[in-house]
């Protein structure tokens, strides 16, 4: 034996256990027991440290105020038997229970400490840092995830097969509800209590039913079984006698005689009785029986995303959904939360064993941690591996609460081993996750929910869905190459200037001026809510100078009329007044990113490409779902990083087609690259429906030919360019010089001997045959028709010139 290190406590470690305070033994003075296999259904996992390697569990839950991390729960060590010390109970403790009076021995200590007492002060719930937006609405009946994702149905469950045949909690889960420490196991052929007091804390537990069949529950309710256990309590199935017998479902506490169960347990009833909302679990009523309180709740049958992850028919240690059925879970999900948040309550104990599918439906349960925000008392629970780390010292907020879901959506869409451990609070480097190397948006959007600053992650349901439903878009979009468009909440859209694209037919693809790419990118929205939001909207139709002097005399200088004579300002050039305005904005607003974001163009603008990019990155990850930051940050990395530039480029044209401007920059990169190919190709895929259809055109033309040594081209390509010129609707003079740059190739190419080598094989160029002859004569003709149509006289007598010099030879 070895004296009890607890400050204060004379006594002695017998079996890993003081006799005395019933605390556990420093570390190293018991032997660690070997793992033990997870007890979860296809989860092939081992516990260590208290939970499983692969799906989490056991615990379901941790200790109230205790932050993720807590110490490695360890079976108790064999321990002697003692008498009661109850006076006049001839019993004996075993497992911290007396066998006849159910008491604990008289030394035990009971007190609970103050970090099991959920008393934590209450954290800031909104910071304002990194405010984004508000969501999209969500889509068709019959789909989740916005109405994009049609996921695999799960049966309605009957629910009398439902009900346990012999409800018991299994050795290997039975923990203490307050400190976490296994309780109630067996030693040698002898099984485990089902209730008693933890040797550890002296809080009492109970794994026992206190219903069973044919009881009728406040007059009312029919007992048939219990459905399943859970951190807080047993769960009841039962016929509602007063209702045309619908199924309910009751659940009472894990450990009636737990303080902070039962007070979360009140807080159920009194927060539910409030809620209403279609992903939500219903609230019928509150009971009493036999000194228990009992909620009463709709039936759903379905399966929880738990056992739907479990049964993916991955090997044990690989399961995972696919990326877009996750996804349209923490959709339905933030649906619910933004409506809890909206009633002032907070979830706190989110993850995928507390959410239910049913048919094509999902339903938050398991209510039980739910709790006021403007509460700063009451208990707190959480689960390791997906609790926010602040919540022990702050307590819980929105921030925190949506934190669990991004975790729970890591835990959902890939193989995250060591996630109640190793990365209890953070996530594995994207280089080691196959689904975020290939999706840069999703694991940006994780990072940014799961940030361990809560001024850095998402502040409300809203907008993380708005974000969410973006990397969703560009995920289905690269499942099945069908482009899928929507509106941003943030961004109006692109903007498109001669200088990017509309010009093309007299400069192919040249490399956009830094100035043009800013002038390009989508302009923020109007915050509505600012009084001169109608004002400042009628700004976009004046030009710069006629908006910055409107803008000056506006009748109230709100942050809406600064930011938008911010942009007027980048516009003119007038980099002084716009660091300026700026600046004041930052400090009155700090958490707008469209100061941000104005920063970045502004810089990008005055040619400052390299400042920009970090700027342009930072937003990216603020807003994983926008287009409108990954174009930025594609025209910053065109000369430094190409490969990266592409991938940014393909990403945002693959997902909306509306954003032209990524086409032109991806034929721009893979043209600067020596890929012309690429180059058409990029240009070819603008839809004929779109109004820039015809400059992606004449661009594909001038790529086709400009600049071209002859040996590289072939009749195939002089012919193909030939024909999709003829095809446009341009007028004469546009025509006319793209015409004579296709045949003064195409007459280079004869005359080096192409054609010799390669052959014309009998082909036709803009109604001309590939021929010396012909080519001359047409040239010729087009060259004199621009001439005459130039007002210009040194134009038109280099043009005369160059018809003269390329007319056939003849001996007149």
């Amino acid at each position: 034996m070895s004296q009890c290190a607890e400050p204060g406590c004379g006594g002695t470690v017998d079996g890993g256990y003081c006799v005395l305070c019933g605390v556990a033994a420093s570390p190293g003075t018991a032997a660690p027991s070997a793992p033990d296999a997870c007890m979860q259904p296809g989860c092939g996992g081992t516990i260590s440290d208290g939970y499983c390697d692969i799906c989490g569990s056991p615990p379901a839950s941790i200790a109230p105020g205790t932050a993720p991390g807590v110490p490695a729960p360890r079976p108790p060590a064999e321990q002697p038997d003692d008498g009661c010390g109850q006076a006049g109970c001839p019993g004996t403790v075993m497992d911290g229970y007396c066998d006849v009076c159910g008491s604990p021995p008289a030394h035990t200590s009971r007190v609970a400490s103050a970090a099991t007492t959920g008393s934590t002060p209450t954290g800031s719930t909104r910071t304002g840092s990194t405010r984004t937006g508000s969501s999209r609405s969500s889509g068709r009946r019959g789909m989740l995830g916005a109405g994009l994702v049609e996921v695999p149905r799960v049966p309605y469950r009957d629910p009398a097969g439902a009900v346990m045949s012999d409800p018991q909690v299994a050795e290997a889960k039975r923990f203490c509800s307050s400190c976490g420490e296994p309780v109630g196991r067996g030693r040698g052929d002898r099984p485990g209590r089902t209730e008693g007091f933890c040797p550890k804390c002296g809080a009492r537990f109970s794994f026992t039913p206190k219903l069973s069949p044919g009881d009728l529950v406040g007059g009312q309710y029919g007992v048939l079984g219990c459905l399943a256990h859970g951190g807080l309590g047993w769960i009841y199935l039962a016929k509602d006698r007063n209702v045309s017998d619908r199924w309910v479902v009751l659940k009472g506490l894990l450990d009636s005689g737990d303080a902070d169960a039962m007070a979360a347990a009140a807080a159920e009833r009194a927060y539910l009785a409030e809620v209403e909302h279609p992903n939500i679990v219903k609230i019928y009523n509150f009971v009493q029986h036999g000194g228990d309180g009992y909620i009463v709740m709709e039936y759903v049958g379905g399966e929880s995303l738990k056992d739907i992850l479990l049964r993916q028919p991955q090997p044990p240690g690989e399961k995972h959904l696919p990326l877009a059925q996750a996804i349209a879970y923490g959709l339905e999900v933030l649906r619910a939360f933004e409506y809890l948040h909206a009633q002032g309550l907070v979830y706190c104990d989110f993850k995928p064993d507390n959410v239910i599918q049913s048919e094509e439906q999902l339903r938050l349960i398991d209510l039980g941690g739910v709790r006021r925000l403007a509460d700063p008392d009451g208990a707190i629970y959480g689960t390791v591996g997906y609790q926010a780390p602040e919540i022990a010292a702050d307590g819980p907020s929105v921030s925190s609460d949506l934190y669990t879901v991004g975790r729970a959506l890591a835990v959902l869409s890939f193989p995250f081993r060591g996630y109640t451990r190793t990365f209890v609070d953070s996530l594995p480097p994207r280089s080691d996750v196959p689904v975020l190397r290939r999706f840069e948006s999703y694991d940006r959007f994780l990072r940014r929910a799961t940030h361990r600053d809560p001024a850095q992650r998402f502040q409300d349901a809203a907008e993380m869905a708005e974000q969410l439903t973006g990397v969703l878009r560009e995920v289905l979009a690269a499942g099945d190459g069908t482009p899928r468009p929507a509106p941003s909440g943030l961004f109006g859209p692109e903007r498109f200037t001669t200088r990017t694209g509309e010009a093309a037919g007299e400069q192919a693809l040249p490399p956009v001026p830094p100035e043009a790419a800013a002038a390009a990118l989508p302009v923020p929205l109007v915050d509505g809510t600012d009084p001169a939001a109608g004002f400042v909207s009628g700004l976009s139709a004046l030009e710069p100078a006629q908006a910055a002097e409107a803008a000056a005399s506006a009748p109230a200088r709100t942050p809406e009329v600064r930011l938008a004579l911010a942009r007027i300002k980048i516009e003119l050039g007038a980099a002084e007044e716009v660091d300026r305005l700026l600046d004041e904005l930052a400090t009155e607003r700090p958490g707008d990113w469209r100061i941000g974001w104005y920063r970045a163009v502004a810089l990008l603008a005055r040619g400052r490409v390299a400042d920009a990019e970090p700027l342009f990155d930072r937003l990216y990850g603020l807003l994983p779902g926008e287009p409108a930051p990954r174009l930025g940050l594609a025209y910053c990395r065109e000369s430094t990083a190409p490969a990266e530039a592409i991938r940014l480029y393909e990403t945002v044209w693959r997902t909306d087609q509306n954003y032209i401007n990524a086409a032109f920059g991806l034929a721009r990169v893979h043209l600067a690259a020596g890929d012309r190919g690429a180059a058409v190709a990029a240009l070819d895929s603008v839809p004929k429906i779109s109004i820039r259809y015809v400059p992606a055109q004449v661009a594909a033309v001038a790529t086709a030919v400009r600049g071209r040594p002859p040996a590289e081209l072939t009749a195939a390509e002089l012919v193909a360019a030939g024909d999709r010129l003829a095809a446009l609707d341009l007028d004469a003079e546009r025509r006319d010089r793209l015409a004579a740059e296709v045949l003064e190739a195409a007459l280079d190419w004869l005359l080096g001997g192409s054609a010799a080598a390669g052959g014309t094989q009998g082909g036709s160029l803009l109604g001309a045959p590939l021929t010396e002859t012909s080519l001359r004569r047409l040239l010729e003709a087009t060259y004199r028709e621009l001439a005459r149509r130039t007002r210009d006289r040194d134009e038109c007598r280099r043009l005369v010139d160059s018809a003269n010099a390329v007319r056939p030879r003849t001996l007149l």
